[in-house]
């Protein structure tokens, strides 16, 4: 008697049925699309109702010869508008403007020097970043008394100027050249702190194998200024220089506190402000506000035009 042994075929396994992508249900599918909106739904109420909506209401305004008290107001069309760009010395406050163009290049220029400086390796670099960066932080109202008494008669800047030997008279607030000069100043002082942070940390973002490298080509810090760093910080002074623009153009809280727009120093936004609530003009002082927003905004399309920005890439 043999044994039989039973062989066991192999059998190929079957292909097993592909799995089919089930798609979620209509709702889950709806609020998964809703989820982010319903996330944005708050800022963008805010946004909405303090900014844009603000906005709408003073162009609107604008064509109007509201006073800003009466609940009545009829539309004017275009009249605001022309006289403001018929009227000379509604437009000539723009000229004060150039002392703050001029001081804020000035303050650029500053802000790049000491950030470059304390971006390598300096003693109590960061005591001086503390102190330079300080001045920002501070409110403006509060700038603008302290400032007042340091450029009164006999103030600060004057018993200064003594013990340095210098006898003074001059008022410094009291003409229009010598105000505007030390108002800028002042504006100088406030906010080169905020083009310092941003240039340092753009200085700081640069790789710092590009700065062995040139160390060991030996280059000499002037070559690594011009050749690392400041293509490397192109578009953070891009926007440094836009945003001093924009601040030479619509300068308000310093000349306010310290002279009231006295002397010769009133500014565009000082005038606006003035012929809404002094003069009762609020439909004059909104297509005021418009045209500076304008010239803002075309400005800012021009510098981007002529400086685009472009990607830096150093390696």
């Amino acid at each position: 008697m043999t044994d039989t042994t039973t062989e066991k075929v192999a059998r190929p396994h079957s292909a097993a049925p592909p799995v089919r992508k089930t798609q979620a249900p209509r709702q889950v599918r709806l609020r998964r699309g809703l989820t982010p909106w319903l996330f944005l739904a708050a800022p963008l109420i805010l946004l909405i109702t303090f900014t844009y909506a603000p906005v709408a209401n003073m162009v609107a305004y604008s064509f109007t010869d509201w006073d800003g008290v009466s609940p009545e107001l009829s539309y004017t069309g275009a009249e605001n508008y022309a006289e403001i760009f018929t009227r000379a010395e509604l437009f000539q406050v723009f000229f004060v403007s150039g002392y703050y163009l001029a001081a804020s290049v000035v303050q650029i220029a500053a802000a790049l020097y000491f950030a470059t400086i304390l971006s390598f390796n300096v003693r109590f670099r960061n005591f001086f970043k503390g102190v330079l960066f300080f001045p920002y932080l501070i409110n403006g109202v509060a700038i603008g008394f302290v400032f007042l008494y340091f450029f009164q008669d006999g103030g600060t800047l004057d018993s200064v100027l003594r013990l340095l030997g210098v006898e003074s008279d001059r008022a410094w607030l009291g003409t229009s050249t010598s105000a505007n000069v030390s108002l800028a100043g002042v504006s100088v002082w406030r906010y080169m702190g905020l083009n310092f942070v941003l240039f340092l940390g753009a200085i700081q973002s640069i790789p710092g194998e590009l700065y062995e490298a040139a160390e060991l080509d030996g280059a000499s810090r002037w070559h690594q200024f011009r050749y690392i760093i400041a293509p490397g910080i192109r578009p953070v002074l891009s926007l440094s220089v836009i945003l001093s623009i924009s601040g030479s153009l619509s300068v308000f809280e310093i000349p306010y506190i310290m002279t009231g727009g006295a002397t010769g120093t009133e500014t565009f936004v000082i005038q606006t402000v003035k012929l809404a609530f002094q003069f009762n003009k609020t439909g004059l002082a909104s297509a005021a506000a418009v045209v500076l927003l304008l010239i803002i905004l075309a400005v800012t399309w021009v510098q981007r035009r002529l400086v685009p920005d472009d990607k830096v890439d150093l390696v």
